[in-house]
């Protein structure tokens, strides 16, 4: 039989509001009241009608995740923190998983999450090629609030990202910095945001410290391991004089680490090699590979707080005039694989 709050109130003699200020931890309450009140829900195993709550609030306590690429490494980890934060925040999640992220949204989609009342929107789908063209005032004001993730910025929206140009750039001056000058880039496909962001920053570490991406030395991939060993693969052969690469991914990484092994290539000793994501078996390879972090699972927690108006907001709840969204800097995580020494991170 479902215990109600009712039957909680009446077993420990209280009324049905404390009750609910119990639950809901509002309004000032005792300690020895609370405390009987919280036995009493213990012992009856009593469970929030969270329905009945929405009904008489006309709040869903939902917010929509839509989601793409999961195979990827960074969707899956911005998601575990979009989780995390939400659970803080006691929201439900109504996921939805989009099987073509390079296809704008359908209007079935969108007319769906209008009817399910959910109170916002975290637009998880990364930016690739023109999957971003159907957002405009005429679509975006019929819908509840967004929060979009890993996107070229616009000063309309609220965004949420990382700076992977920065990310890139910092990884390509470490490189210079270790006393490498034939340097390569293996990248992940262009239509990606993410991979001309970090393109944009290869080149421009390169730019400033008066020297240009090797000579033949660019391959792209599709973010796989197997990609990354084609890619290298296809460097070797046509810049046989490089001393270091950038590899746009932690998995390219490892399959660009095949490839240079099978060449007979040391590393770091002939070839140096840097990767991004900092992804947990990074620390793992041979030799430990420096990378660069990005913070993901922060940035889906970021994410939800934007949403719900905290992360932008002063002391007093005002607004402090900040631009809508947030972008993050990523952090350099320097192994073996750079130096044939261990070392550490650099912000």
């Amino acid at each position: 039989m479902h215990v109600t709050l009712q039957d909680v109130a009446q077993f420990a003699g209280v009324s049905a509001k404390t009750v609910s200020r119990v639950v809901n931890n509002q309004g000032e309450i005792s300690p020895a009241t609370r405390e009987r009140v919280q036995a009493a829900i213990d012992q009856l195993g009593y469970q929030p009608n969270y329905l009945a709550r929405s009904l008489v609030s006309q709040r869903s306590h939902t917010l929509a995740v839509i989601a793409s690429g999961l195979q990827y490494f960074g969707p899956s980890h911005i998601l575990t923190g979009i989780e995390q934060q939400a659970c803080v925040q006691d929201y439900s999640l109504l996921f939805n998983l989009i099987p073509s992220p390079d296809e704008a949204p359908s209007r079935h989609l969108l007319d769906m999450l209008v009817a399910r009342r959910v109170e916002g929107i975290l637009w998880a789908v990364p930016e690739i090629g023109g999957n971003r063209d159907w957002i405009g005032p005429e679509t975006l004001d019929h819908l509840p609030p967004i929060v979009f993730i890993s996107m070229a910025r616009r000063d309309d929206l609220a965004i949420i990202s990382v700076d992977n140009a920065m990310g890139a750039q910092r990884a390509v001056e470490h490189l210079i910095q270790t006393g490498r000058r034939r340097i390569g880039l293996l990248n992940g496909p262009m239509l990606w945001w993410e991979a001309r962001e970090r393109d944009a920053g290869v080149r421009r570490a390169l730019r400033q410290a008066g020297l240009s991406l090797e000579s033949q030395g660019l391959a792209e991939g599709d973010w796989s391991a197997a990609s990354g060993k084609r890619g290298m693969e296809a460097i070797l052969a046509r810049a046989p004089a490089l001393d270091a690469v950038f590899v746009a991914n932690d998995q390219m990484a490892l399959g660009a680490y095949a490839s240079l092994l099978r060449a007979g290539r040391r590393i770091p000793d002939d070839v140096a090699v840097v990767g991004f994501d900092n992804t947990a078996e990074s620390s793992c390879y041979l030799p430990p590979l420096t990378t660069i972090e990005q913070r993901l699972a922060e940035v889906g927690q970021l994410a939800v707080k934007v949403l719900l108006g905290e992360a932008l907001s002063g002391p007093d709840g005002e607004d402090e005039g900040q631009p809508p969204g947030m972008t993050l800097l990523p952090a350099l995580i320097v192994r073996e694989s750079t130096t044939g020494r261990k070392a550490g991170t650099q912000n």
